[in-house]
């Protein structure tokens, strides 16, 4: 950036009737989707639910057209086949871009994100105290209740190992219990996001904060999945083990190509 005066942030303030667009992923997930958009419409009746469908055999996305009918604040995005959850969010956040979002949120299909923590995630948005808010699973109040003591350690040393390389003082760095300001996502270059799982937390996060953002984090209890089978792999801690350190090693390329010349 030139020297002189900061430039505007291109973050804008959440209207005081925001629209809320609640995304969730779904692949094979057809127990869920009637369960989850109720539950999120009951806690946040004007928000707007949108299902993207990577093609799920089960039979999801042919269940989610059929709620969409029944309820208007209900869309459905399709997709030809399972492409990864980054990749998901990202033709996600362009549909409810498209659609005026001033809110938007990610939530998993399969209740592991109790809707109940919904009023707490967006607060801190309307409250303007916040870009963007993630739900924590290790600030003071968050819980796991039933992960065993290889998966705690897992889960929070990705964290940290995140954390202590991007220079990112957040304690929960892979949830993907997220609330956006729609400003922060158009500040964001979405074409540049092409990590999934973890890995894509990981990276929304980063590059939120380097486009400004203040980033809060809430507590939140994460519980196991009520139906469905889970999405985990190894193949996710590893793409984020590898997307950390490209990260880092593209900030400080992109720092020292800003450095001015000295002199000759």
């Amino acid at each position: 950036m030139p020297s002189g005066a900061p430039s505007p942030s291109p973050i804008a303030a959440v209207p005081a009737s925001p629209s809320i667009w609640i995304i969730v992923p779904t692949y094979n997930e057809c127990e869920n989707v009637g369960p989850i958009s109720g539950a999120i419409l009951a806690t946040v009746p004007q928000a707007n639910v949108l299902f993207v469908d990577d093609g799920s055999p089960d039979g999801t996305g042919e269940l989610a057209d059929q709620l969409a009918r029944q309820h208007p604040n209900i869309a459905v995005l399709h997709r030809q086949a399972k492409q990864g959850l980054g990749q998901a969010y990202v033709a996600a956040f362009r549909d409810v871009l498209a659609r005026g979002a001033d809110v938007v949120v990610q939530i998993d299909a399969d209740f592991s994100h109790p809707v109940r923590f919904l009023p707490a995630l967006l607060e801190p948005l309307a409250a303007d105290r916040a870009d963007l808010v993630l739900g924590s699973r290790y600030v003071k109040g968050g819980h796991i209740p039933r992960w065993n003591l290889l998966r705690r350690l897992v889960s929070r040393g990705g964290s940290l190992f995140a954390g202590i390389v991007l220079l990112m003082p957040y304690r929960d760095l892979t949830g993907g219990y997220k609330a956006f300001r729609g400003s922060v996502l158009r500040a964001i270059d979405l074409d540049r996001l092409h990590a999934g799982g973890y890995a894509f937390q990981i990276e929304t996060t980063f590059q939120a904060r380097l486009a400004g953002a203040r980033i809060v984090e809430i507590p939140i209890t994460f519980e196991e999945r009520r139906a469905g089978q889970s999405k985990m792999s190894m193949a996710i801690f590893t793409e984020a083990f590898r997307l950390v350190l490209a990260l880092r090693i593209k900030t400080l390329h992109r720092r020292r190509r800003a450095l001015p010349s000295g002199p000759a």
